[in-house]
């Protein structure tokens, strides 16, 4: 199963509405089940580089198919994902980064969200996920 382009467009949409309400200014991505990038939205006077940001938050989430705040533990000194973060093409293991799962709980996606503190990119990311 992958997630739809209209199921990412309410996703964004859930997203941008939890962002606007913590008044934040956010970059969204959300990527398919092969972690390709489908739908983008840089929020006005967002953060440059956070675009790419959310996308690797997007993308980490869906390569091991958990939030992103989870791999930042795992991979702290001493911890059995230490390093993580430098393997495919570079990982983000702050929170952010969210899974996206249909119905009958698979995962068909992930969102990825930047812009804001760690508590807000991830609280916007799981408004987006929890759209649908």
């Amino acid at each position: 199963m992958n997630i739809s382009l209209a199921q990412a467009e309410t996703i964004i949409a859930a997203a941008k509405a939890k962002s606007i309400e913590l008044n934040t200014k956010m970059n969204i991505s959300v990527v398919d089940a092969g972690a390709n990038i489908l739908a983008f939205v840089r929020m006005d006077g967002a953060w440059l580089g956070s675009a790419d940001i959310s996308l690797k938050k997007a993308k980490t989430a869906r390569f091991f198919d958990m939030n992103t705040g989870i791999i930042g533990s795992l991979s702290q000194p001493g911890e059995s994902l230490f390093g993580i973060e430098h393997s495919n093409g570079g990982l983000i293991s702050f929170p952010g980064g969210v899974p996206i799962y249909d119905a009958a709980g698979e995962v068909i996606g992930a969102i990825g969200v930047s812009g804001s503190s760690v508590e807000n990119d991830h609280a916007v990311a799981v408004a987006g996920a929890a759209a649908i």
